[in-house]
């Protein structure tokens, strides 16, 4: 063995020893996302990280332990806030639904490139599949029960529950994406129609001013859209 080969070797082993599951974890959701489950291979992984293929094992006994947790950091991240946030006490349903937007305005708590990745996934697995529609139903499930709370009949929750999830899934889907400041400038009218009632001028500031938590050069394109009258 050469003198280059041994010192190859030797820092393979080092970056091995400073790797962790999480590291792991986290190429492979980046993989799903950039390429596709084809490419969440351990013997890719491993070249990448500059680590030989063993390694893989001090982490996951197998390929399918690692989708397991793959699926599960996809639930808790793109899930969680969405539940928790359909389940804050909030005066009115407008501010409810403001608070759930929060989701769709940061990609901390909502991952949409990760959300599609998944759904391509379980188009090809019929463990993701169900993993999929389960969350799915939880969501919407928390969305449903959001209206309940403001004494929404049960049919009608279950409807608008389905609507806002449904559109702003499919939002994700579109090829082309409005940008954030157009989309955006539509809240009020979606306040509206998701809701049945129109925020009124201080509901509009508070949605404009969550916005601009995130995105503080947000300026209306328009004006003109609902508000108390």
């Amino acid at each position: 063995m050469s003198d280059d080969s041994a010192d190859s070797d030797m820092e393979s082993a080092e970056r091995a020893q400073t790797l962790t599951r999480s590291d792991w974890l986290a190429l492979a959701l980046e993989t799903l996302v950039s390429a596709g489950i084809d490419r969440v291979k351990i013997l890719i992984m491993a070249k990448q990280l500059g680590v030989a293929r063993s390694s893989f094992y001090w982490h996951f006994q197998s390929s399918d332990e690692l989708h397991k947790a793959m699926l599960d950091e996809w639930l808790q991240k793109n899930t969680g806030p969405i539940i928790e946030r359909a389940m804050r006490p909030e005066p009115d349903i407008i501010r409810a639904v403001i608070s759930v937007f929060e989701c769709w305005f940061d990609d901390h708590l909502f991952d949409p490139k990760l959300d599609i990745a998944v759904r391509l996934w379980a188009r090809r697995s019929s463990v993701v599949h169900t993993v999929v529609e389960q969350a799915d139903a939880m969501r919407v499930d928390a969305l449903t029960k959001m209206f309940l709370r403001y004494d929404y009949p049960p049919i009608e929750a279950t409807v608008r529950a389905r609507v806002i999830y449904f559109t702003q899934i499919g939002q994700y889907t579109l090829d082309s994406i409005e940008a954030p400041n157009i989309r955006f400038s539509y809240g009020p009218e979606y306040l509206h129609s998701f809701t049945g009632k129109r925020p009124d001028d201080r509901q509009i500031a508070e949605l404009n001013t969550k916005i601009r938590q995130f995105y503080p050069d947000f300026q209306p394109a328009f004006s003109g859209l609902s508000g108390s009258s």
